[in-house]
């Protein structure tokens, strides 16, 4: 059996308080922290991910690159490298950049959400298991298909998309 992930709860501040068993932090509604990856090609265009269907959050909806929460103890870029290794079989050309933060809140699931962008020239290897389709897409090609059907994306995606403006 597969022991469960550790996290590291928070407070308001995002600074740590304790820790907890993931199904006890979401279950406690628990402000903790994920990470968020951006992936472009060098033609400029984002790699969306539609999560698998077995994800307990956001079964089937379009989301970031990568993303995953933060273990123990573990900072926002280890994470968002680590995210990008297990779900994409990838590693950025250049070290990733920083380029938002997001306040836990409702539509995060309770978490801060530290979003990184990255620049991939290998073919990603989605992790089936995590990921049960992907795609190249423009940014503009993106702001239409929000435009068109906002519910096909997360709600944390739809978060950083429009603080990022990046129309």
């Amino acid at each position: 059996m597969l022991e469960e992930e550790i996290f590291d709860v928070v407070n308001e501040h995002d600074e740590p308080v304790g820790t907890a068993a993931r199904s006890v932090v979401h279950r406690e509604g628990l402000l903790h922290r994920s990470a968020h990856v951006l992936v472009f090609d060098r033609a400029g265009r984002l790699f969306m991910q539609r999560r698998a269907l077995s994800k307990d959050t956001s079964p089937g909806d379009w989301d970031t690159s990568a993303a995953g929460h933060l273990n123990a103890g573990e900072d926002y870029p280890a994470a968002a490298l680590r995210e990008l290794a297990e779900e994409l079989g990838v590693r950025p050309l250049e070290p990733l950049t920083p380029l938002l933060k997001l306040p836990a809140s409702v539509a995060t699931g309770q978490e801060f959400v530290w979003v990184f962008r990255g620049v991939v020239d290998l073919p990603v290897q989605p992790d089936p298991s995590e990921i049960m389709d992907g795609r190249w897409c423009t940014v503009s090609e993106i702001a239409a298909w929000i435009a068109r059907a906002p519910a096909d994306f997360t709600s944390t995606f739809l978060l950083l998309w429009g603080a990022l403006e990046l129309r």
